[in-house]
């Protein structure tokens, strides 16, 4: 753990005191390397110059909003987000969830909540992987490399985020068996998934477009009315 709490987390909110006040709950938590944007030009710039580990992103800034700033910063980064925002509609929090970041917290909100959330991520994507080796499977004419985190459908590769990893690996590992939401929820959240059920069917959505020739109309990744979803692979 305490190498989760030497990674550098940016915090980009146009509010001072917000800011301010976060970077004192992660200060007290441990945490020390800490940087603050306030918009996003000032936020796209730290990520070039320090490169951080997780950002902690607001959606209503001055120079535009966090969820084109997202898509700015996957330009040139790959790290976890999460967003912090006073907007709380189901449609921002699907669509900052649909963009890939890795949870939505609404303001206001409870120190504690944050810090658990925030490790919680820290913890699933920086922590060392364990040494397994990871399945290659076809479906169709989809490879799916969990072992090296895409999936390759002819010439065209799909990289999986690390809850598409978690969560298609776990459904690897009970193919052709029925996986609750609860089990996929709690295999992506840890032990605080209650509620995330929404929040997996974006995901869930999400994996379809990489893997299904027809998201819409799912071969492999099936829906289990009231219980889970089954990964169907053949012959095995």
């Amino acid at each position: 753990m305490d190498d989760i709490k030497n990674k550098k987390l940016l915090i980009v909110d146009d509010e001072h005191g917000i800011r301010n006040m976060i970077d004192g709950f992660l200060r007290k938590e441990g945490f020390t390397r800490i940087y603050q944007a306030s918009n996003c030009a000032e936020a796209v710039e730290v990520c070039q110059s320090v490169k951080p580990d997780i950002a902690i992103l607001d959606v209503m800034l001055p120079d535009g909003n966090g969820f084109s700033l997202l898509s700015s910063l996957r330009q040139i980064s790959n790290m976890p987000v999460l967003f912090l925002s006073a907007r709380g509609e189901d449609e921002d929090r699907l669509l900052g969830l649909g963009l890939g970041a890795d949870d939505y917290i609404v303001k206001p909100f409870l120190p504690r909540e944050l810090i658990l959330r925030l490790t919680a991520i820290l913890r699933r994507v920086y922590s060392p992987p364990k040494q397994e080796q990871r399945p290659v499977f076809r479906l169709g004419n989809r490879v799916i490399d969990l072992e090296g985190g895409i999936v390759r459908n002819n010439s065209t590769e799909y990289p999986l985020t690390a809850k598409e990893h978690a969560l298609l690996f776990k459904l690897y590992e009970n193919k052709n068996c029925i996986v609750t939401s609860d089990a996929l929820c709690q295999t992506a959240w840890g032990d605080d998934y209650y509620g995330y059920e929404n929040t997996l069917m974006v995901h869930v959505r999400r994996i379809r477009e990489k893997i299904e020739d027809n998201p819409s109309n799912p071969e492999y990744l099936l829906t289990i009315r009231g219980l889970g979803y089954k990964l169907m692979v053949k012959g095995v």
